[in-house]
């Protein structure tokens, strides 16, 4: 809400969540055929968890106004909270569809509370003009234009992760049908229950400058809007459920990155392949996958303690890396595999060409804004350092493929009568007895 207003917190997410839903059309009809982005997740994994951790802080100094939690303290929290994923997400495999089904009730739940308990107590509430069509341009751009655009950024940050239903595919009964449904599922809840609870917060809103830009408001601002609309004891029910949400959400996220590194290991595509490839025999989890994700994700939040603008990074690399895994796979239906591509049961018909460029155009567009400059004037302290971190991601990973992965790397590995096969586009096996980088390392040293 800082940078363009309530109208442009409630239309941004209005636009975000349309194109969201055409990105996840496009993507729901290429998992009903096939397909898989670790940058995305990984990230996602530490901005949330991040989130989850100012929430904590915030709801610190609602209780104890006079603790300092700084920015390292919060880093505290934030690798605790990494270690509890990691452990949840060590665990029996079942476990994890009975948490997030209890995750879906629980955020449902609170944002029923939150919006109707909020409404009711908070007096007085804010018009319906300012809900709907007040402005304000506090990004420092002259232009209000791109100020508004600012706002997609967080829209587009929240809406995003909901691709984990592909990479939960082979864990899913008829997944054809199963993750494509789960997939739009999660994305038009996200929508419809993010609008109905974004509205009900900014009628909240009593005071726009001392709540969202007062320089003594509580982080994250929304948490100052419901302690001064119902107290403090509503406001500590609120931000438990808020927490509670942010928790299964980091939660989810670890699994299914963990379900990603997985799988590239099993195709001899990611460093260290012969063990992150491994499943513990007791859990039947790829706990060496999950852990390496809970390292990667605390050595990335580092960063947090070092830079104020450092978390906008954060989510800025996340969005761009779950944004351009969606590219990947639209781009290539919608040229070269445009006559070649066999539909699976969900598909869109003659709609997913139009869809396809639509949803191009957008990710490119937001992929742009998420490595642009969000304040002006522009200083080394709060400008957007996105690029730094994805470009290194980036060269570091294609160094890797073009100096040594590519020696030994043949396509992704699938299970054919119990041994591990490569097979062309016509399903035909192509390459037995598929050399991982470890098996290319273990010839090397004969040699």
């Amino acid at each position: 809400m800082t940078y363009a207003g309530p109208l442009g917190v409630i239309w941004g997410w209005v636009i975000t969540s349309v194109m969201t839903t055409i990105i996840a059309c496009c993507l729901a009809e290429i998992c009903s055929a096939c397909w898989y982005n670790w940058i995305g997740l990984c990230f996602g994994i530490t901005s949330i968890d991040l989130g989850l951790a100012q929430f904590i802080a915030a709801m610190i100094n609602v209780w104890q106004p006079d603790v300092d939690t700084s920015v390292y303290m919060q880093y505290g929290i934030f690798v605790g909270i990494l270690i509890i994923h990691g452990i949840i997400n060590s665990v029996a495999v079942n476990w994890s569809g009975v948490m997030n089904q209890g995750a879906f009730f629980a955020n449902m739940l609170g944002i029923l509370l939150i919006v109707v308990v909020g409404l009711a107590i908070t007096r007085p509430l804010a018009s319906g003009e300012f809900v709907f069509t007040q402005f304000y341009n506090n990004s420092g751009f002259d232009n209000n234009g791109y100020a508004f655009l600012l706002v997609i950024l967080s829209s587009q940050y929240t809406l995003s992760g909901y691709d984990s239903a592909a990479h939960m595919s082979e864990e899913t009964k008829d997944s054809q049908k199963g993750s494509p449904f789960a997939l739009l599922t999660a994305v038009v809840s996200n929508a419809v229950s993010g609008f109905i609870f974004l509205i009900g917060v900014v009628f909240m809103v009593q005071n726009y400058d001392e709540q969202i830009l007062g320089e003594n408001a509580i982080s994250p601002q929304i948490v100052q809007v419901f302690l001064d609309g119902v107290g403090g004891a509503w406001t500590m029910v609120f931000v438990v459920f808020v927490i509670i949400s942010i928790f299964f959400s980091g939660s989810a996220l670890t699994l299914g990155s963990s379900r990603m590194v997985y799988a590239f290991a099993r195709d001899g595509a990611m460093p260290f392949s012969k063990h992150l490839h491994s499943l513990n025999k007791r859990t039947k989890a790829p706990v060496l996958a999950v852990w390496f994700n809970v390292l990667v994700a605390g050595i990335v939040g580092i960063l947090y303690m070092i830079n104020e603008t450092a978390y906008s990074s954060i989510v800025s690399v996340n969005t761009i890396g779950s944004q351009l895994s969606y590219l990947v796979p639209i781009l290539l239906r919608i040229t070269t595999s445009r006559k070649s591509f066999q539909p699976g049961p969900w598909h869109l018909g003659r709609f997913s060409i139009p869809m396809g460029v639509i949803a191009s155009l957008w990710i490119l567009f937001t992929c742009g804004l998420f490595i642009a400059p969000t304040s002006w004037p522009v200083t080394p302290d709060n400008m957007n350092y996105a690029i730094v971190p994805f470009s290194f991601i980036m060269i570091l990973s294609t160094g890797y493929y073009l100096i040594w992965g590519r020696k030994w790397f043949r396509g992704p590995v699938r299970e054919v009568d119990g041994k591990q096969v490569i097979l062309d586009e016509n399903d035909e096996v192509v390459v037995e007895n598929h050399k991982t980088e470890v098996e290319f390392d273990e010839k090397r040293a004969d040699e």
